[in-house]
């Protein structure tokens, strides 16, 4: 397994088109880049879920999430399921993101995934965020989407375990559903693990990477 690092991180934009996404998403990297670098800039932003239950869901969970981190978060009031049909809405949020930012890394979810929010926010990000590294993560669901990523986290166990419980802990709204449960996200990062020689990771698709391998 080929290692490539980011370099100096100190500013990260992650994004989500549901409270919740973020963390299923990428818990466990957050957890990890927060814990080595105390100070870290997050800005998040969520298309849905404002004025609700979930969105004071979402902002204690990111807070658990990025412990240490500056962090900032937007949840706005974009109903669920309908962000084809809120595309401008969508696509001015990312915009004014992008304005007040200048990221090292930006995460979100994958174009590929089977759910429209996901993949609408996805086909988004690249035409704001054009210059910067982009890793779409994968959330497990009944579509049967999850494909071959191009990159991984590797997970410390305990790193991974925290995820869940914090999952569990701050995502109460989400425990009814037959999916939402420890072996369901330990469980693929078990696999996620298995495939970079790791005992956990997390996993995300990469479309376009600049090197510079003569630096």
């Amino acid at each position: 397994m080929i290692s490539l690092g980011a370099g100096p991180l100190e500013r990260i934009v992650a994004v989500g088109a549901h409270c919740d996404d973020i963390a299923i998403g990428a818990g466990g990297t957050l957890l990890t880049m927060c814990a080595a670098r105390p100070g870290l800039r997050v800005d998040a932003l969520v298309l849905s879920g404002g004025g609700t239950e979930r969105e004071q869901e979402e902002l204690a969970a990111l807070a658990a999430f990025c412990p240490g981190a500056e962090l900032a978060v937007t949840v706005l009031k974009l109903p669920d399921g309908r962000m084809p049909v809120h595309w401008d809405e969508a696509k001015a949020a990312v915009e004014e993101l992008r304005a007040r930012t200048e990221p090292d890394l930006v995460i979100a979810p994958r174009t590929d995934d089977a759910h429209q929010d996901h993949r609408g926010l996805a086909q988004l990000i690249p035409t704001a965020f054009r210059d910067h590294l982009v890793l779409g993560y994968e959330i497990v669901k009944w579509d049967g989407d999850l494909g071959r990523p191009t990159a991984y986290q590797p997970l410390a166990p305990e790193t991974a375990e925290e995820k869940v419980r914090l999952l569990q802990e701050h995502y109460p709204s989400q425990r009814h559903r037959p999916w939402y449960d420890r072996e369901a996200f330990l469980g693929l990062a078990r696999i996620r693990g298995i495939e970079c020689h790791a005992r956990y990771a997390e996993a995300f698709a990469v479309t376009k990477l600049a090197l510079k391998l003569g630096d």
